[in-house]
């Protein structure tokens, strides 16, 4: 049997829209390879926090974050986990539970708002593209708020994932989650740069009342139309 063409899959949407677990199953299903850019901006997030930097510092941020000042302290690097690609700082992938703390919930979107991190992080998703074709992946599947508008705009297919805020806060509460919803909406959607929003062309799915493995089926059959257009 052939290989199947190469394809790149933006998904894009707010905290607790069902973005991961969506992607997951598909990069199961079609050997994609798997990029979270949330966990990037959590990481950032959790690295900052532990070099003392507040969101409003952005000097501080700036210096932190240049390659080529003597004394930056953050590194970046890609650990393969099966389907999965996460970001390392100085050669570790920090654990998902410091990653989900209530600082780093408390501050990711701050921190992500900062032009500094997500020019930082930029160049370094794009090339999450490479990784997958040098890994023999079938294409790539990433999520985030900007994937579809910002970093992969030409990608194959554009997926915006959408659920109200209250079955979005329930769904985050199960998963002990304790960051507002409506807050990182607000946070995310008015930053002057890459806002979240729905990419103009990108195909729209509200999931509110719709089962997941509905869902995963309803893209899978967007994912083998795309393909077979290639």
């Amino acid at each position: 049997m052939a290989t199947p063409a190469f394809i790149t899959i933006a998904v894009d949407g707010g905290a607790a829209s069902g973005k991961s677990t969506t992607c997951r199953n598909l990069a199961k299903r079609f050997h994609l390879l798997h990029v979270d850019t949330g966990s990037h901006y959590r990481t950032i997030t959790l690295a900052l926090l532990r070099a003392n930097i507040a969101p409003d510092d952005t000097a501080a941020i700036e210096v932190a974050l240049n390659p080529s000042a003597a004394d930056t302290s953050i590194t970046t690097g890609t650990l393969l986990c099966g389907n999965s690609a996460r970001l390392t700082i100085n050669g570790t992938a920090p654990d998902a539970a410091d990653l989900r703390s209530p600082a780093v919930n408390a501050a990711v979107s701050p921190f992500a708002a900062v032009p500094a991190v997500r020019h930082f992080l930029f160049a370094y998703q794009r090339s999450q593209v490479a990784t997958a074709r040098t890994h023999g992946f079938h294409g790539l599947i990433m999520e985030g708020r900007d994937i579809g508008s910002v970093i992969l705009p030409d990608a194959h297919l554009r997926i915006f994932l959408e659920a109200d805020p209250a079955a979005r806060a329930a769904r985050r509460a199960a998963e002990g989650g304790i960051d507002s919803i409506v807050t990182r909406d607000q946070t995310d959607s008015s930053r002057s740069t890459a806002p979240l929003l729905c990419p103009p062309g990108a195909i729209r799915i509200d999931n509110t009342h719709v089962p997941l493995a509905s869902v995963v089926d309803q893209i899978a059959a967007l994912i083998d139309a795309a393909r077979a257009a290639l």
